[in-house]
């Protein structure tokens, strides 16, 4: 029923339908910032860029990989692309404009968490290579984890469990909720807020813990990505700076970079900037997400989480990238030191086949030498590149070597997170490779 209108949205978003930032605009006024430039002042084809990238997302919301998307693009300091395309839903009623604010799921891991870790290990509060169970007290007493070491952990190197699903803890084997878990309306006890009548028991947080401090560990030593202590490390980072996970965030990082929308559960801050909706959720929430987590177990830890609960738009997510690619360094502020920042960007244990950074994503091993359809992401991109991707549909990317930084936000999981086309299509890896492919001659 709704192809027709996709049919009419190629052909206008050709047109220029979709919207667009337009302009010499500056950011801020000052050296190793994000300004505003055309693709030809970095020597990229114009041209080229908006008819292959107008393409590849015009096919993609026809396919229903996505009802809108946005994308931005930063080189050599430069945000030379930035592009929002289609609607919020399939209903075709709110356009997606550039300032858009997107659940960005395990984006969260990177943009969360990780960058709190970095300048502790920077202040010598943590040590990669010692036992995680040196700082988590828990695991001293847990004979499978009690060894782990913190790079393992954040390499995906550890065995850990991949995936708890703590909403079966909640919910009812008839699919209502428990009271003694969850209750409809604030009361004592239950203050944590994980939608608009949601209110979450205030210490559920520790039943999770003791869940994860229960799980399985593999004996085998191989890469296998798991979230887990991503559900810890807010805690953890709380313990060790004396301050909540979300306002050392704010104070440490957001503020300082501009990055004034970047944060968690959006609904309470009074943003004037529409926030992008995600699922209809048929077993927790029993309506359309919006303006709240996606993710079930950050939402369970009432929206602050590790693992997911971020949000942001495309330019401040820019903001962070730019100064993770800068290794450390925006408008003349250091916030991580440089050798850190290599080495949570660098593979930790290639010659295990795993390719991961420490929390980032890297490129396959051997990405170069990949065909488009076996690479990941672009073939393209440089080894020392890095980023990742998220859930509900996004995905950032920073490439040093090229000086590029990549932002893609969509909502791939609305209506259902049964809409995988963004996958199957390669729809953000088609997107990256066009800026590799754009370059214009050097006179």
């Amino acid at each position: 029923m709704r192809k027709p209108f996709f049919i009419l949205f190629g052909l206008l978003c050709v047109m220029g339908f979709a919207q667009e930032a337009t302009g010499p605009k500056m950011l801020i006024s000052d050296l190793n910032v994000l300004t505003h430039a055309n693709p030809s002042e970095v020597h990229l084809d114009s041209t080229y860029i908006h008819a292959k990238v107008d393409s590849i997302i015009t096919k993609g919301i026809i396919m229903e990989a996505f009802p809108g998307a946005q994308i931005l693009v930063a080189k050599d300091s430069k945000i030379i692309f930035h592009k929002a395309y289609g609607f919020h839903t399939y209903d075709s009623i709110q356009r997606v404009a550039l300032d858009d604010i997107y659940d960005l799921a395990s984006v969260t891991k990177i943009t969360g968490p990780l960058p709190a870790l970095m300048k502790l290990v920077d202040e010598g509060k943590l040590d990669l290579d010692k036992p995680f169970s040196t700082y988590w007290k828990p695991w001293i007493k847990v004979s499978d984890k009690k060894a782990l070491t913190l790079r393992e952990i954040l390499a995906h190197q550890a065995g850990l469990t991949p995936y708890i699903v703590f909403l079966n803890t909640v919910l009812k084997k008839n699919g209502g909720i428990k009271k003694r878990f969850v209750r409809r309306g604030p009361k004592r006890g239950y203050e944590k807020q994980a939608y608009d009548e949601l209110y979450i028991k205030n210490n559920f947080n520790r039943k999770m813990y003791r869940i994860i401090n229960r799980s399985k560990v593999s004996e085998e030593k191989k890469y296998t990505y798991s979230g887990l202590t991503f559900l810890i490390f807010p805690k953890l980072i709380e313990q060790l700076t004396g301050q909540s996970y979300e306002n050392y965030l704010e104070r440490t990082f957001y503020r300082p970079l501009g990055a004034t929308t970047m944060g968690f559960r959006p609904k309470t801050k009074g943003y004037i900037n529409q926030i992008v909706p995600t699922e209809e959720d048929t077993l927790f929430r029993h309506t359309l997400t919006r303006a709240w987590v996606h993710d079930e177990n950050a939402s369970l830890l009432g929206g602050v989480s590790g693992n997911a609960g971020l949000f942001a738009t495309a330019t401040d997510l820019a903001k962070l990238m730019q100064m993770y690619m800068q290794y450390g360094n925006y408008n003349g502020k250091r916030y991580i030191s440089e050798a850190t920042l290599r080495e949570f960007v660098k593979v930790q244990y290639p010659d295990n086949e795993n390719r991961r950074g420490l929390g980032f994503d890297k490129p396959s091993l051997d990405n170069s030498a990949l065909a488009f359809s076996e690479a990941y992401p672009a073939p393209e991109v440089s080894a020392e590149s890095f980023g990742h991707s998220g859930f509900t549909g996004t995905f950032v990317w920073a490439d040093p070597e090229n000086q590029l930084v990549y932002i893609f936000l969509s909502n791939r999981v609305n209506p259902t997170r049964d809409h995988r086309n963004l996958y199957k299509l390669k729809i953000r890896e088609a997107v990256q490779q066009v800026f590799y492919q754009a370059s214009l001659p050097i006179d």
